[in-house]
């Protein structure tokens, strides 16, 4: 399956509400397996910068990691970006014929 990382900051006014965090990201969490069970969760980051969370999955196609940003869109992410991620070694191969 297609590796994604998944890039969220947090809307400000659930930044505020650090405590109830833990909750928040369970709910999310289950919203997602319950729409898109066929993803699998790799790691779970907490960042410095201008991002507050990465999260790296793997899905089936960009459609399903479309929808696991737009999850998090509606659980009260300011922003979500899902990025195809490439092994480094399939990398080389495609240099191979350029």
């Amino acid at each position: 399956m297609p590796t994604f990382i998944l890039m969220t900051k947090l809307a400000p006014e659930l930044a505020q509400r650090m405590k109830e965090r833990g909750q928040l990201g369970r709910e999310w969490l289950e919203k997602v397996k319950e729409t898109c069970p066929e993803v699998k969760f790799i790691a779970h980051y907490f960042l410095l910068g201008p991002y507050d969370f990465m999260d790296i999955y793997e899905a089936p196609n960009e459609e399903v990691a479309a929808k696991v940003s737009m999850i998090s869109l509606a659980y009260g992410a300011f922003r979500a970006e899902s990025w195809t991620a490439i092994p480094y070694k399939k990398f080389l191969e495609f240099t191979k014929d350029l």
